[in-house]
């Protein structure tokens, strides 16, 4: 037996998950799109604690698939794994990113992906942005009271850089742009 809701949205909104995946630190982000405006909903983190790898995935995984059964997103954004010069590092980034897309897949959401350069060119408008103009930009644009930590202040940037123009929403504008080392330039 399926419940309403506890957040019922009126038909001409969409309600976006964004995710910065991180084995220590998972950020989420969720808002409302209704036509040009976004409307914050929540952000937070989820804490993975020292010990085993498939412990820590399994943190992520459960976490999100209670974010996701909370605020009932209908699509989600996950920002993409960069090379890293530690390739372990890489790896477990990797790793934990697998486990927040199973999340959004098993909830059946549409998963877009964005590099972090997209998201910090989408919000700042200037692909290099450092954290705190992140955390800024995104508390100017979705009018928070106080400052998001940096993990939910990524998150939300993805779940904007997606109502800005993302994956079926309208296409991201990488015209001029050049891939190099798996990142557009």
């Amino acid at each position: 037996m399926s419940h309403p809701s506890p957040f019922p949205l009126p038909p001409s909104r969409l309600r976006i998950l964004g995710i910065d995946p991180g084995l220590r630190i998972t950020g989420f982000g969720v808002l409302d799109k209704e036509g040009q405006h976004l409307h914050y909903v929540a952000s937070g983190c989820i804490k993975t604690p020292d010990g085993d790898l498939p412990e820590r995935l399994k943190v992520i995984l459960s976490g999100l698939a209670e974010v996701i059964a909370l605020h009932k997103p209908g699509q989600a954004a996950v920002e993409k794994v960069f090379v890293n010069v530690n390739p372990q590092s890489t790896l477990l980034l990797g790793q934990a990113r697998g486990a927040a897309i199973c999340a959004a897949v098993l909830a059946d959401l549409p998963v877009a992906e964005y590099t972090a350069l997209q998201v910090k060119q989408a919000v700042v408008g200037n692909g290099h942005a450092d954290k705190e103009q992140v955390q800024a930009m995104v508390q100017r644009l979705l009018k928070l009271s106080g400052t998001p930590s940096p993990d939910a202040a990524d998150a939300l940037a993805c779940a904007i850089c997606h109502a800005h123009g993302g994956m079926g929403l309208g296409a991201l504008a990488t015209r001029g742009f050049r891939v190099r080392g798996g990142r557009l330039v």
